[in-house]
């Protein structure tokens, strides 16, 4: 059985013991943790599949800072955040960390679990976010959209999507990975992945975050 390498970090010490004890009852897991002297050193020793970054961090600014480090130096390691906090500010915040996940610190273990499973298959749950949360949707365009969509519009500045590319980014909403939704479509994965691509060409978005607050706008997606 190939395990999932899990670093769990975080400076309360019964905080790592509790969530190491509550996922080694899965098979598929092998759980690691460290406090925040030197998290980047460990990362590097072990190089884990995933990372649950608690918001207890004393050496580091904040959890999001170490997020976008490690987001940033290994990018095959997936980051879950784990906040006492989920207000929409905060979750715009973990977006631009390109952490993968963002959950609640007393989050329920089969939530826990499911999304670690997720992450490892390379999906982004935090997509789902934007779709429970319209103010968030919202903030995003207000961060990211450049002067020429604000000059013209969201009408004039978007070239509009065709009946399967509006469905591809409905999946890709719902925090699924290219594989997910190539199966789901029933056609290679290199065929979403040009799709995709296509996609944010047209709405001139920079990543699929604001590919989907911007659909969201104009109705092409659901919540």
């Amino acid at each position: 059985m190939v395990k999932t390498t899990i670093l769990i970090i975080d400076d309360q010490t019964l905080y790592r013991t509790g969530v190491t004890g509550t996922l080694s009852s899965q098979p598929d897991f092998e759980i690691m943790e460290c406090d925040s002297r030197y998290p980047l050193e460990t990362i590097e020793r072990i190089l884990p599949d995933i990372v649950l970054l608690g918001s207890h961090l004393g050496i580091h600014e904040s959890a999001l800072e170490l997020g976008r480090l490690i987001a940033h130096r290994y990018p095959n390691t997936k980051v879950i955040i784990l906040s006492p906090n989920h207000t929409d500010e905060l979750i715009f915040n973990v977006l631009k960390t390109a952490a993968v996940a963002c959950l609640n610190r007393k989050v329920e273990v089969n939530q826990l679990v499911t999304t670690i499973r997720r992450a490892a298959r390379g999906e982004y749950p935090i997509n789902e976010s934007i779709l429970d949360r319209p103010g968030l949707a919202a903030h995003i365009l207000d961060e990211f959209e450049d002067m020429s969509f604000k000059r013209n519009g969201l009408r004039s500045f978007i070239t509009p999507l065709t009946a399967r590319e509006k469905q591809i980014l409905q999946y890709v909403a719902e925090g699924n990975n290219n594989k997910k939704i190539a199966d789901l479509l029933e056609v290679s994965e290199h065929t979403i992945k040009c799709q995709v691509s296509a996609i944010l060409r047209k709405m001139h978005a920079n990543h699929r975050a604001q590919a989907v607050a911007m659909a969201l706008r104009k109705g092409w997606i659901r919540r």
